[in-house]
């Protein structure tokens, strides 16, 4: 059973890793170990945090992995930035990311406070 499979912060977070490898992959090659990696793995931890926190037993532990998603997501968010400020992605695709990030975001808060009030 997958239950975060089903939970739309799960499967736009899960797309949004796709979109940020392929944005990353036109980073300079200098990049491979600085924001190229950051960026990668902070968009994964995403999916992976709300998949690892709905396999859990209790709401309570769901909650806190929702919570370390949504750091990530608020670390995506400056690694985008300074991307874009570096001229490594174009402004309107840093729009464009940033923009979903925060559907994101907002998926996952609801979430919270949906299994909160429970």
């Amino acid at each position: 059973m997958k239950p975060h499979k089903k939970l739309n912060s799960w499967i736009r977070s899960f797309e949004m890793v796709k979109v940020l490898y392929e944005v990353t992959s036109s980073f300079p090659v200098e990049e491979r170990f600085g924001l190229f990696s950051q960026i990668r793995r902070a968009g994964v931890s995403v999916p992976v945090n709300i998949a690892e926190g709905a396999a859990r037993k209790g709401k309570k532990e769901f909650i806190q992995f929702l919570h370390i998603a949504l750091g990530s997501l608020t670390e995506l968010d400056t690694l985008i930035l300074l991307s874009s400020d570096l001229n490594f992605i174009t402004k309107e695709k840093s729009i464009l990311l940033i923009n979903e990030l925060d559907t994101i975001g907002k998926l996952i808060y609801g979430l919270i406070r949906k299994l909160e009030s429970k």
